[in-house]
């Protein structure tokens, strides 16, 4: 077993243990914070597919995150009112069933990323950084500016969505459903990664006219791959949305953006559990500094100077022992 692999472990193990021995000494409020680490986490692992895998730097993913959150809040307001979300040219009515609410803020965002993917990988660098940005503030605009849904006021769950056999409003049993879902998230990004579709995302990244003379297009190859970190990050703001109870446009601003790219950063980009690592420690400074100044983002801006400049791997990459990675 390598070193990363039981500091992957570690991590998981980690997260879950605190979330269990929370709940046994009745601190509910740290198993909401372990419950935001995963789902945060899972953003994450959505972002390492396109920015780890792919190389693609995209500064839009709130889009995304913000379009899983409005399926949810959507959705679940239309199901308490007993009203359709649509009745032409097909009906679907809403629902409070948070499966049926995933598969609903995964097909949202996958069809997002294919139409802003298609348009944004016409160019690369930082021509593409940009047009993501302005795609994601353009959705940003638009849902302030969407009173059926309460413009930047935001729209209220009232209460959280449901799942068959579990009481969702129990901490713990909310935290075991993103918790699960981040674990096996992780399974298949890891899976991907070790398939032959992973090991072409390699070439797109690093030799894309070498893959092209094999006779596979690396854009399709890449714009497969913003549709499955797009998919994964709006299941994130789904179960983001039910653990807030709350969605906001807040969810879709560069702001946002910038923070999942963050914790991908802090973690290790193209560690597969970066995200977890990155956003575990975000979520440590906040708590345990944002009551204590509320300039705290300053020591986070230098730590991730520090891992920028000095540990490439991330914070992953430095436990490991190794200061570069890929």
């Amino acid at each position: 077993m390598s070193r990363e692999t039981m500091i992957n472990a570690t991590l998981a193990v980690g997260l879950l243990a605190v979330a269990v021995g929370a709940q046994a000494a009745g601190w509910t409020f740290t198993v909401t914070l372990a419950t935001k680490v995963a789902i945060l986490a899972l953003a994450g692992v959505g972002l390492n597919v396109a920015l780890g895998f792919g190389g693609l730097v995209s500064f839009g993913h709130a889009a995304f995150f913000g379009i899983g959150g409005y399926a949810a809040g959507i959705l679940a307001s239309h199901a308490m009112l007993y009203e359709p979300v649509l009745t032409w040219p097909v009906e679907i009515e809403g629902t409070r069933a948070m499966p049926a609410i995933w598969l609903m803020a995964i097909a949202a965002s996958g069809l997002a990323a294919l139409v802003i993917g298609a348009l944004s990988l016409r160019t690369r660098g930082v021509f593409f950084i940009m047009i993501t940005l302005a795609f994601a503030q353009m959705i940003y605009y638009f849902a302030i500016s969407w009173p059926a849904y309460g413009g930047e006021d935001g729209l209220s769950l009232g209460m959280r969505n449901t799942f068959p056999g579990l009481d969702t409003l129990d901490p713990l049993s909310f935290f075991a459903i993103c918790y699960v879902l981040l674990m096996i998230v992780l399974g298949l990004s890891a899976l991907l990664h070790r398939s032959r579709f992973g090991m072409a995302l390699g070439a797109a990244r690093q030799n894309p006219e070498r893959l092209k003379s094999l006779g596979i297009d690396p854009t399709r190859v890449l714009l497969t791959a913003c549709v499955l970190s797009a998919m994964v990050t709006g299941l994130a703001g789904a179960l983001y949305a039910d653990l807030n109870r709350f969605v906001s446009p807040a969810m879709l601003s560069w702001q946002t953006s910038g923070e999942i790219m963050i914790f991908v950063i802090l973690g290790g980009v193209g560690r597969l559990f970066g995200p977890l690592a990155g956003a575990a420690l975000y979520i440590v400074l906040e708590h345990s500094l944002g009551g204590v100044s509320e300039h705290w983002q300053f020591l986070l801006g230098l730590i991730l100077l520090l891992v920028v400049l000095f540990a490439r791997g991330g914070l992953v990459g430095v436990i490991a022992g190794e200061r570069r990675h890929g």
